[in-house]
């Protein structure tokens, strides 16, 4: 009994720490999901929902992109019941991360911890609105750390957190916490079907992303121009060529114009090495593509008719960031 006392104690407490920064966010717009036609009229605006929470007392907000993109409308009802219209600030769909704002100061915000310190077993609390049930709490534990999970992008993310703290629609942007009330997970996905398999964006990826969304309301990426797939290098050849890893990213086209077309790539190529780094499979190039990498000459190593080839390509900012073929 004091071991289940001392775990409600726990919950209770993180709960009460963290709840008050926890808002519901209604959305309306063209195709939101899992929502309603009104008069079931086929051009309508959609409606949906889900959860975020205040990280500034001046009204910042994060949540989810798949929550708020392409919303032509936004909605926050905080804890206490008061409703503010909200606007966007920044989007990456490639973390699945988004900031909105209310125009109101004094508000509670969450105080955000530090996700590289989470242990497996360690208790954790998720706070959310599935389902429309509002300001819902279900608590588990750090399943798994580590994981990757694909954004809606085609991107990975890195070092997503797994928990069994239950989650349903409604919940997606919403914190994972821990018993101290701090914030180290933003609630992102369930698998369909699965029981007890719910996954966190880590905090400390969110604070990366943050500033960089107030500053320029998206995350700068590098571009080359290509589309590409993952492809084996046969053992022998590898071998002869001093690679490292039998797989490489396979050019399937080039576009016109690009950095990938003035650096000399062409399609068959085979990508191996980005920048002094091992390219093995596409994410591994989606990595290095950083804001760091725009504007600047990086060597591009490639197989190209069984031979080793250097190439020098300078990425560029992408006219639409996000697209999830495009390299």
């Amino acid at each position: 009994m004091a071991l289940l006392d001392a775990y409600s104690k726990a919950v209770v407490e993180g709960v009460e720490k963290a709840s008050p920064a926890v808002v519901h966010i209604q959305v309306a717009g063209p195709g939101k999901p899992g929502a309603r036609r009104w008069n079931g009229g086929a051009t309508q605006e959609m409606q949906g929902m889900g959860s975020g929470f205040i990280f500034a007392p001046d009204g910042f907000i994060l949540t989810n992109s798949h929550v708020v993109h392409g919303a032509s409308s936004m909605e926050a009802v905080l804890a206490d019941g008061r409703r503010f219209q909200a606007e966007l600030v920044g989007d990456d769909p490639d973390t699945d991360l988004a900031v909105v704002r209310v125009y109101e100061s004094g508000l509670p915000a969450a105080r955000l911890g530090d996700s590289a310190a989470l242990r497996v077993g360690q208790l954790v609390i998720a706070i959310g609105n599935p389902l429309g049930f509002q300001y819902t709490v279900t608590a588990g534990v750090v399943s798994a750390l580590g994981r990757s999970l694909r954004s809606q992008s085609g991107r990975l993310i890195d070092n997503v957190i797994q928990t069994d703290a239950a989650l349903n629609p409604g919940n997606s942007g919403g914190p994972l916490v821990t018993a101290h009330g701090e914030v180290i997970g933003v609630n992102t996905a369930i698998i369909l079907g699965a029981q007890g398999l719910c996954f966190a964006t880590p905090i400390n990826t969110a604070q990366y992303v943050l500033p960089r969304l107030i500053r320029d309301g998206r995350i700068r990426r590098g571009w080359l121009g290509i589309g590409g797939q993952n492809i084996k290098i046969p053992p022998h050849a590898a071998h002869v060529l001093g690679l490292k890893a039998e797989s490489g990213v396979l050019v399937i086209s080039v576009e016109r114009g690009s950095p990938a077309e003035k650096a000399g790539l062409s399609e068959r190529d085979v990508i191996v090495g980005f920048g002094g780094k091992q390219i093995a499979t596409i994410d591994d190039l989606h990595k290095v593509l950083t804001d760091e990498s725009i504007g600047v000459k990086s060597q591009v190593q490639v197989i190209r008719h069984s031979e080793k080839l250097v190439l020098q390509a300078v990425p560029a900012e992408p006219a639409e960031p996000g697209a999830p073929l495009n390299n």
